[in-house]
């Protein structure tokens, strides 16, 4: 018999076959074999009689025979190839038994119904947030673009020619001189009907709208009291102070008002005279009272040896 048909022999032999002459080959028992893998006797004897319906699953069945193989020296590839090959029908036994099982029938269907009611909560929660953006979302932004659109819309369009709008010209009303009426008396005007709103639209309104030259007295009558303006007095207020000091040398000065507001806070130099003025009484603060040479409030000198001096600064209040 050549090699051929020995390898091909060995192929067609059962893989426990194969195991259990590899080990009387070399002289091996097999409790030789269990205590090498710490397994039981009766493992290594269901695997040599090809009972391997005792192991516990295919896994540990595959691990035990590879073990077995490297032990004998054998290659554990090709053994565990024919294994696949021995236990094939076995699977295919057990694959058709799990398919004519009602059970698996039963499990198969609540799988299906659980991925449907996980597509169905998915499609739910989208049509949820999208509802919820079309309530809530989009009329805010709609919102938004109407009010930026509205103030470009109330702008009112300039004038050719740089005239004002037609709305803000006031024309005054003129008196009828052929009407027997009380206003026939070109003379006679109604003060709310000839006085504009501002002297600006008077002076508009005399260069604009023509008006009888027998008016013409009225109308100057009527100007001088909107365009005067009211006599401003030079007398203070009889309540505000006028204070003046005159330095020799460099002196710190804080002045305040009666309202706490401050009328002068600045350094002063040799030669400086400071002159404010606020409502009295005023508060004054003096760094150095030695470069101080005169002080004047109110037009009256003011001797600041009579107020309290310490360390040459000095804080007193002048009354009027």
């Amino acid at each position: 018999m050549t090699s051929d048909d020995t390898q091909q022999s060995a192929a067609n032999e059962a893989v426990g076959q194969q195991l259990r002459r590899a080990r009387e080959k070399h002289g091996l028992s097999i409790t030789q074999i269990a205590d090498a893998q710490h397994l039981r006797n009766g493992i290594i004897q269901a695997i040599e009689g090809g009972d391997y319906g005792q192991i516990d699953s295919e896994l540990f069945l595959k691990g035990y025979v590879r073990a077995y193989a490297k032990q004998v020296g054998l290659d554990s590839d090709a053994i565990i190839s024919d294994l696949n090959r021995e236990l094939e029908p076995a699977r295919l036994e057990k694959a058709r038994e799990l398919e004519a099982n009602p059970l698996v029938n039963i499990e198969r269907r609540r799988r299906r119904k659980r991925r449907i009611a996980k597509l169905l909560l998915l499609v739910i929660a989208v049509m949820l947030v999208g509802a919820l953006v079309v309530v809530f979302v989009i009329p805010k932004f709609a919102a938004q673009e109407v009010g930026s659109e509205q103030p470009a819309a109330t702008q009112t369009e300039p004038q050719p020619d740089g005239e004002e709008p037609a709305e803000n010209i006031s024309i005054p009303a003129v008196p009828d001189s052929e009407s027997g009426g009380e206003n026939s008396d070109p003379g006679q005007f109604d003060e709310a009907s000839v006085v504009p709103s501002s002297s600006a639209e008077l002076y508009s309104e005399q260069v604009e709208t023509p008006v009888p030259s027998d008016q013409a007295p009225a109308v100057a009558e009527m100007i001088e009291p909107a365009v005067s303006q009211p006599q401003v007095s030079d007398t203070p207020d009889p309540a505000t102070g006028v204070l003046e000091i005159a330095f020799t040398g460099d002196c710190w000065v804080q002045i305040r008002d009666a309202s706490g507001n401050r009328l002068a806070s600045s350094l002063q130099r040799a030669g400086d005279t400071l002159e404010v003025s606020g409502k009295a009484p005023l508060k004054v603060v003096i760094g150095a009272v030695s470069t101080v040479d005169t002080i004047h409030f109110q037009g009256e000198t003011v001797d600041i040896n009579e107020f309290p001096v310490v360390n040459n600064r000095s804080e007193f209040t002048l009354t009027i």
